[in-house]
C-alpha cells in the first residue's frame, strides 16, 4: 500500500526535531521551490539542515494534516527557542514534495473563549464535502474580507462560531468589531488577494494576501464547516519582509 502524503510529510517535518534523514527523500531537491522569503536555497541539503537543527532540541508538533489533490497542507506547533504557530504547503509532483510554502507567527493565548491556536478536531470528515468546503470558504473570504462587508457574516458563519484567533473570541461580534475598526484612517484588517483554498472533507485552508496596521501580510485561514456555514476557525499571520531581505526570488505566494 502507498504511503499517504500527508504521512510523508508529518514525517519530514518530525524529522526536524529527530534528524532522521531518512524521511528527506520524499523531497525533489533538485526541483524543490521555496516561498519562505527568509530561507535561502541549494545552500544546505535538507537531510543536514534538518541534522543540524536537530542538535538545538527543537520540538515539533504536527496538530493535523489534511490532503487535497497534489497538494499536503498541515497546522503545526513549534519550539525553536520560541514557540511558533505554523501553516505548512507542500505541492507534489510524480510522487514527491517540488514546492513549499508557509505562514508562522509567534504563539500567543489562549484567547477570550479560552481557546489555544491550535486546540480543537484534528480529522476530516464528510470528504464528499470538499468541493462545498472550499467555495463556502471562498465565498466568505470574497465577499466578507475582501469586499469589506461585515454586515454578511451571519451568512457564512454559524451562531456558535468557535474561534482560535488569540485576539478574538467566539462568536461572531468579536470578528465583525475588527473588521470594522480602522488604522489611520484605513480598515485595520484589509484582505486584498486570495492565493489559494485548499480542501479535504469540513477542513479548508484559505492562503490570502493584504495588510494588517498598514503592514503588508500573509493571511493563512483554517476553517471547519458543519451544516453549511463555517464553525471554527485558526489561523496565522506574518508580516512579509521588504523584498530587499529575502534570501530567494520565488516570492511568498
Amino acid at each position: 500500500m502507498a504511503v499517504k502524503k500527508t504521512d510523508q510529510i508529518r514525517a519530514l517535518l518530525k524529522s526536524i526535531e529527530t534528524g532522521d534523514p531518512g524521511p528527506v527523500a520524499v523531497v525533489n531537491e533538485a526541483k524543490y521551490i521555496q516561498h519562505n522569503p527568509q530561507t535561502q536555497e541549494g545552500s544546505e541539503g535538507l537531510a543536514a539542515l534538518f541534522q543540524r537543527l536537530s542538535n538545538t532540541s527543537p520540538r515539533v508538533n504536527i496538530v493535523r494534516a489534511f490532503e487535497d489533490g497534489d497538494f499536503v497542507f498541515a497546522h503545526t506547533e513549534y519550539d525553536f527557542a520560541t514557540r511558533k504557530i505554523g501553516f505548512e504547503v507542500f505541492r507534489f509532483e510524480d510522487g514527491q514534495a517540488v514546492e513549499h510554502w508557509d505562514n508562522i507567527q509567534d504563539r500567543q493565548g489562549p484567547n477570550k473563549s479560552d481557546r489555544s491556536m491550535v486546540d480543537g478536531p484534528t480529522e476530516s470528515t464528510d470528504l464528499d464535502q470538499t468541493e462545498a468546503t472550499r467555495t463556502l470558504i471562498k465565498s466568505f473570504v470574497d465577499v466578507v474580507l475582501i469586499n469589506h462587508d461585515p454586515d454578511r457574516i451571519n451568512d457564512f458563519l454559524d451562531d456558535a462560531f468557535i474561534e482560535h484567533n488569540p485576539l478574538l473570541e467566539d462568536g461572531t461580534q468579536s470578528l465583525r468589531l475588527t473588521l470594522e475598526a480602522e488604522h489611520n484612517g484605513s480598515a485595520l484588517i484589509d484582505y486584498q488577494r486570495i492565493h489559494r483554498v485548499l480542501a479535504e472533507g469540513d477542513f479548508g485552508l484559505c492562503v490570502s494576501e493584504g495588510q494588517r496596521s498598514g503592514a503588508h501580510t500573509a493571511f493563512y485561514d483554517l476553517f471547519r464547516v458543519a451544516n453549511g456555514k463555517l464553525v471554527e476557525h485558526w489561523d496565522t499571520r506574518e508580516t512579509i519582509a521588504p523584498r530587499s531581505e529575502w534570501k530567494n526570488d520565488n516570492g511568498k505566494f
